[in-house]
């Protein structure tokens, strides 16, 4: 993302990883979000969730796992609680979109690590969603311009659309 708006070829971007990162960018914060565990109803974490077992690292640790490539939708905030625990994690597959994830999972390849915002109640009937945001830290997702362009008003009602709070 970062690469199409410096190289001209993008008038926006929008991502949770790196935009920041580049001087050359004016990365705005726009919203906050958490992960969540994604895993068949019958899993023994569902059941231990129901159970109001609080889920740990450690516990996470103990299962295959099936989450977003590197650099991807916080993936960078999976791996760093994991390094901080001292607990190595075993990425099985991993995709670019939780959709694809969440249909691993529900394959039976693994315990999903996905955005919360990602699981929706009425459509994932076949998956249960554990709440994960004790276990690692928020997301943000960042719109970016590149610092020397002349926005346009149609960017500028897209920003004010994507971002009420960014105004002019």
């Amino acid at each position: 993302v970062a690469r199409l708006l410096l190289d001209g070829e993008a008038d926006v971007g929008i991502a949770t990883e790196a935009l920041a990162q580049f001087p050359e960018l004016i990365a705005l914060p726009c919203y906050r979000w958490t992960h969540s565990v994604i895993v068949p109803p019958d899993h023994v974490l569902a059941r231990e969730a129901a159970a109001g077992q609080r889920l740990s690292l450690e516990r996470l640790a103990q299962f295959p796992i099936v989450t977003y490539e590197t650099g991807y939708t916080g993936r960078s905030h999976i791996d760093e609680a994991f390094r901080r625990a001292g607990l190595a994690l075993n990425v099985v597959l991993v995709a670019m979109d939780a959709d694809v994830i969440k249909t691993y999972v529900d394959l039976g390849l693994g315990v999903g690590i996905v955005a919360a915002i990602a699981y929706d109640e009425e459509r994932d009937r076949h998956l249960s969603a554990i709440d994960a945001r004790h276990l690692f830290a928020d997301n943000m997702t960042r719109l970016a311009v590149r610092r020397d362009a002349y926005l346009r008003d149609y960017i500028y009602s897209f920003i004010e659309t994507f971002a009420p709070p960014l105004t002019r």
